[in-house]
């Protein structure tokens, strides 16, 4: 493994089925995941923004954790772009490519945001 893979951080996209069907975005900062539960999934086009609800932090063990109720939907490594008190712009590096998206934070919840403007 090169220095870059080491540097990298990672990321998970989790699809639970129970209660009710949703999917967790997790970024890898600080020695933890930290999550967010995006009941529609990721947004497939920018003209969609997704309710994007941030959940308590994960340990790092969670990257490629399942069980009967939850499945990994993607993982790789995540960079970020841009970021303020109001907005975390980032891509996603994926098993099925890059995808460059934005958090962004409503007051109490989130937007995750699919950006025009793709890697």
């Amino acid at each position: 493994m090169t220095a870059d893979e080491h540097d990298r951080l990672a990321f998970v996209l989790h699809d639970h089925r129970k209660p009710q069907p949703h999917f967790d975005l997790r970024l890898e900062e600080d020695g933890v995941l930290r999550s967010w539960a995006v009941p529609k999934g990721l947004p497939t086009t920018s003209s969609q923004d997704r309710l994007a609800v941030a959940v308590p932090d994960h340990d790092l063990d969670h990257v490629d954790y399942s069980d009967a109720d939850k499945s990994v939907a993607d993982t790789g490594w995540w960079e970020e772009v841009d970021r303020n008190d109001r907005r975390l712009v980032f891509v996603l590096h994926g098993r099925t490519g890059s995808r460059r998206y934005a958090l962004i934070r409503t007051g109490r919840d989130w937007l995750l945001h699919l950006t025009r403007d793709q890697p």
